[in-house]
């Protein structure tokens, strides 16, 4: 699928708007965060964090090496 979208002012910024279509796809609504990431194919827009998903990485390694003595603390 291709959306045109065109660069608008808004206010002293510039700014696009998205098709309620985009939001759906996107699963965002107004006030949500939204990320531009820099890839290899250009600039991709997207909901999902991607230091948030490392951390989430990190912390579930962690839960899983050390599972027995995470047990025990919760005791």
């Amino acid at each position: 699928m291709t959306t045109k979208l065109k660069v608008t002012t808004v206010g002293s910024s510039a700014g696009v708007v998205l098709t309620k279509e985009l939001l759906h796809m996107l699963r965002v609504s107004k006030g949500d965060t939204l990320f531009a990431i820099q890839t290899s194919r250009g600039v991709e827009l997207t909901a999902y964090d991607p230091e948030v998903a490392r951390q989430m990485e990190v912390a579930e390694r962690v839960m899983r090496e050390d599972r027995d003595v995470l047990r025990k603390l919760a005791e």
